[in-house]
């Protein structure tokens, strides 16, 4: 049994930027508290995008706390220049990142109110957690009549390889999904595809003229409320909008993106409609988003009745002893950033009230 004050797991944005914080307090990096991460490297989920997607076409990447990441060639791999960005940031702050290392659950370690955090590398008992696993790791497939006949294939946008392969080149591509990474698909795919077809339940709004920081405070507090009330989190983007760009007006002109009503069942080559027009497909991507991975906190029963987790800030309701970075309104990268600032602060607060109530028996003898 190894103990620690705090056990942070996943050591992306969130992550790094709530061991940071940590180690700022005083905190000794593998000493009082710990990262356990279960990817084989650091960079969080940006090391699993797909290699077209470069640094220069990234969204909104928001700098680690106390390293800036400076002269990145725009033309590389996002996945790359992340990657090498956050290994370089772990060492700098000699973080001591375990990897990879499995958390199959968190759950009452039975004495000293502390938490038990069962991984495949031994257990950790802790008196904080610092939950900052994301949602790379479980990405939402849609069940639509039909899957189990279609003929083509079927991908995810977490198993996305970029568009040049078969999949893609010379087929009819239908991209399902009202998101960013729907819209970078279909552009891409667009070049090198026989046709596409893009697909969504709900008409995509586009954003147009800017995007400051009041309009980011409206869309995260509508996110945030989800959360306060106990429901799943929706992602930021899917309040604030898509950005309308230049390459997204030309790919509008174009009809790359004309968006068509979901379709009502697969058939075996292709998708159909409730009134009965049918598509053609080869390939179906279902670019339609992530759920957070929080299934290793089932054991402490953190969800409310509306299936999510209820926060106050990033501390979870039912417990205050577990917080959730990266999750809801926390999900973007400067959202991460403070949020694990905000994490730490009331983490230490926890810390020395449990030390002043240990203290009060000694003083008293």
């Amino acid at each position: 049994m190894n103990n620690v004050a705090v056990v942070v797991v996943g050591a992306g944005q969130a992550g790094l930027s709530s061991a940071y914080h940590l180690r700022r307090t005083g905190l000794e990096p593998g000493v009082d508290f710990v990262v356990l991460d279960h990817s084989p490297a650091p960079g969080g989920a940006w090391q699993f995008r797909w290699p077209t997607l470069t640094y220069g076409r990234v969204h909104g990447m928001h700098a680690l706390p106390g390293m800036e990441l400076t002269g990145a060639d725009p033309e590389r791999p996002s996945s790359a220049v992340i990657g090498e960005y956050f290994a370089a940031y772990e060492r700098a702050f000699r973080l001591r990142v375990r990897r990879p290392v499995e958390v199959h659950e968190v759950r009452e370690a039975g004495w000293g109110g502390r938490l038990l955090v069962r991984t495949s590398e031994g257990d950790w008992a802790a008196q904080a957690l610092i939950n900052a696993t994301g949602t790379w790791d479980r990405p939402f497939w849609p069940r639509v009549p039909g899957q189990e006949v279609f003929r083509g294939r079927q991908l995810h946008t977490a198993q996305y390889p970029g568009p040049e392969v078969d999949a893609f080149v010379g087929k009819r591509v239908v991209v399902v999904g009202g998101g960013t990474s729907a819209v970078q698909h279909l552009m891409e795919i667009a070049e090198v595809a026989r046709e596409t077809l893009w697909v969504t339940r709900r008409p995509p709004l586009f954003r147009s003229g800017p995007f400051g920081e009041e309009e980011g405070r409206a869309a995260v507090a509508l996110v945030e409320e989800r959360v306060r009330e106990g429901l799943p989190p929706r992602s930021v983007v899917s309040v604030t909008g898509l950005p309308m760009t230049e390459a997204v007006r030309r790919a509008r002109a174009s009809g790359v993106l004309e968006r068509h009503p979901m379709f009502a069942r697969l058939t075996e080559d292709g998708v159909e409609w409730a009134d009965g027009s049918r598509a053609p497909a080869d390939t179906v991507l279902w670019a339609t988003g992530f759920r957070p991975v929080i299934a290793h906190l089932a054991p402490l029963r953190l969800r409310e009745p509306g299936g999510g987790i209820r926060l106050e800030g990033t501390r979870a309701v039912r417990d205050p002893r577990v917080h959730l970075v990266g999750y809801g309104p926390s999900a973007s990268t400067i959202g991460a950033n403070r949020a694990g600032r905000s994490a730490v602060r009331d983490v230490r607060a926890l810390l020395s009230a449990a030390e002043e109530r240990a203290a009060v028996p000694a003083s008293a003898a």
